[in-house]
């Protein structure tokens, strides 16, 4: 795709004109009585009470794992004996409470972390806690004839049950609220009740919080200086303004996730991924999404590619004239710009110079606990509440990705804003992820259908205009950034991009999950990265082998970034002006435009 340019049709630059395009991925069709709109209407007022989660694939995996449990007597002795064991432990513990704990709590499990909690009587009751907690984890485990994800959906079920029951959750038993209601004289729960009928409320009326002071959009945050220099009816591209007097001569182009709002790659200034590209002499472009309301339910996948990045892509090249794009994908952006690669690679579109994909998938096999909320009951479930109102709203996803990390997302929040009566302490990365986006019904329902749960991407199957699209048709540089703590792009799923492509390939693997990860600033403290190339065309290493064989770093990854991207810059050349007025894309308003402040 490096070669000789073969130049597209040109799509339009200013207001395009909005058509009805076919969808990429379509949900089964059938003819439907008109008595299934009362069926799915009742569905969806169910799903609006159950906030969007299907209790039919849960119950289905109890009952799986209790009858596969029920016929195996030898699994039955070892879990009796397990818990045999752990009662012996705990019994050696309260004779001697000053030995060593038997059980820890997970490495992300911070509700006992109060000191108090490592004095009798609390000790007992945290470690007979995670005693249960342990015991569940083992009788969980797969047997012989259990389907894996009913085996992993039964652990989540479990888990979450006994978080409700954790006596971290009880005022009476954790210390760290006795003490703390003596020291204030039942201040903290007053306190506490305050705020537990300010958020009740907030959520009964759908009403959200104004920014703090100091993080406010535009000044605080992505406050990058720069221009719009082209909107459609689904997205807007930021020019940001250059702050070095020579610049590569190839520009970067950005592609965030639109499940979030874009500045997460561009946050407050010592953190900004902008910023430090900007700084380091690339033209950086970015794509701000719109955010979706009932209007917009009929957006499909083929949109988001077609008047998202095709759109972005033709306007960066008209900006910035014969020289191909540096595409910068970050989680379901990277996916969607993979897409829009490979089809790009088929039709002989030579205007990319590299792709990077950072925290996004391209398989979804191993797509981590996201996959615990999927089947065909529970998509038809979120398809019905969408139906109804025509996108997935904001709380409906918060609490799905809240619920992957309960112990620290949801609980260890509830003990400290309810029952020891403490604001939130406001963040960059706090304010940005309060400030959620809607998906629209139809792209959202295509990309759980034919990227979730039937993967097409990777098993030849995902059609674009008609014809199948492959990934192994790309040969542009790649790089690939995967995060080692990351719950929902597993970094051995994102891994498996190697596995697809052929083309040259650096990947990285660094410290932190799926967001903290990505934003790794040099002199960001306790950072450390793996890096390795792959040459194209040479054998595939599985990931497992690979991070035995590749030394860890210290540091940041992005300045290894940088010089990669510099590599594939050509060369240096005076900085571009800001949009191209005599063609078109004049600036339209400042940096960060008026998509990004939708609420």
């Amino acid at each position: 795709m490096t070669g000789t340019r073969k130049k597209p049709k040109p799509s339009p630059i200013v207001s395009p004109v909005v058509a009805k395009l076919p969808a990429v991925i379509n949900a089964p069709q059938q003819a439907e009585h008109p008595h299934q709109n009362f069926d799915r209407a009742a569905r969806a007022a169910v799903a609006r009470l159950s906030g969007g989660v299907s209790t039919h694939a849960f119950i289905e995996a109890w009952s799986d794992w209790a009858q596969h449990l029920a016929r195996a007597p030898g699994r039955q002795m070892e879990l009796a004996e397990h818990g045999q064991r752990s009662l012996l432990k705990l019994a050696t513990l309260a004779t001697s409470p000053s030995g060593a704990r038997p059980f820890a709590p997970k490495p992300y499990d911070h509700r006992f972390d109060h000191e108090g909690w490592q004095k009798p009587p609390f000790q007992m009751w945290q470690q007979g806690f995670l005693a249960m907690q342990d015991w569940w984890d083992h009788a969980t485990e797969p047997m012989r004839g259990l389907r894996p994800d009913d085996a992993e959906r039964t652990r989540f079920l479990a888990r979450q049950t006994l978080d409700v029951l954790s006596p971290s959750n009880q005022p009476l038993l954790n210390p760290e609220i006795i003490a703390e209601t003596v020291k204030t004289r039942g201040r903290n729960l007053t306190e506490g009740a305050a705020h537990f009928a300010h958020d009740a409320l907030k959520t009964l009326t759908g009403q959200r919080d104004p920014a703090p002071e100091g993080y406010q959009i535009g000044k605080d945050l992505a406050c990058s200086p720069g221009q719009v220099v082209y909107r459609n009816d689904l997205m807007e591209l930021i020019q940001y303004t250059p702050q070095t007097q020579q610049v590569h001569a190839r520009p970067i182009l950005i592609v965030p996730a639109w499940i979030m709002k874009y500045y997460i790659l561009d946050l407050s200034p010592e953190n900004s991924m902008v910023r430090y590209l900007v700084g380091q002499g690339f033209t950086v472009f970015m794509i701000s999404w719109i955010n979706p309301t009932s209007e917009h339910r009929d957006l499909s996948l083929e949109d988001y590619r077609k008047r998202g990045v095709m759109a972005a892509l033709d306007a960066v090249t008209t900006v910035v004239p014969d020289t191909p794009v540096q595409a910068v994908g970050y989680c379901l952006g990277g996916t969607i710009l993979a897409i829009a690669a490979a089809t790009m690679a088929r039709d002989g579109d030579g205007r990319l110079a590299s792709v990077t994909l950072m925290a996004a998938q391209v398989d979804f096999v191993e797509a981590g606990e996201l996959l615990l909320f999927l089947d065909e009951s529970q998509v038809a479930f979120l398809e019905d509440m969408m139906w109804e109102q025509g996108y997935l709203d904001r709380p409906q996803m918060a609490r799905a990705f809240a619920a992957i990390r309960a112990e620290d997302l949801i609980w260890t929040r509830a003990v400290q804003r309810y029952f020891l009566g403490r604001e939130d302490v406001p963040t960059d990365i706090g304010v940005w992820l309060s400030d959620t986006t809607r998906m629209p019904a139809r792209m959202h329902s295509q990309y759980l259908r034919g990227l979730f749960l039937e993967n097409r991407l990777t098993a030849g199957r995902f059609a674009v205009e008609g014809r199948v699209i492959a990934l192994k048709d790309l040969s542009v540089p790649l790089f690939v950034i995967g995060t080692e703590t990351d719950h929902i792009a597993p970094w051995r799923s994102v891994y498996k991009t190697k596995l697809f492509t052929d083309s040259d390939l650096t990947f990285v693997l660094t410290k932190g999950g799926h967001n903290s990860g990505i934003l790794s600033e040099p002199g960001h403290k306790g950072r450390h990265y793996r890096i390795s190339h792959r040459p194209a065309g040479a054998h595939y290493v599985g990931p497992d082998a690979w991070l035995a064989e590749t030394e860890s770093k210290p540091g940041s990854w992005w300045p290894d970034w940088a010089d990669w991207l510099a590599a594939q810059g050509g060369g240096l050349v005076n900085s571009p002006a800001i949009g191209a007025p005599d063609k078109g894309l004049a600036p339209l308003c400042p940096a960060p435009g008026i998509y990004v402040m939708q609420p």
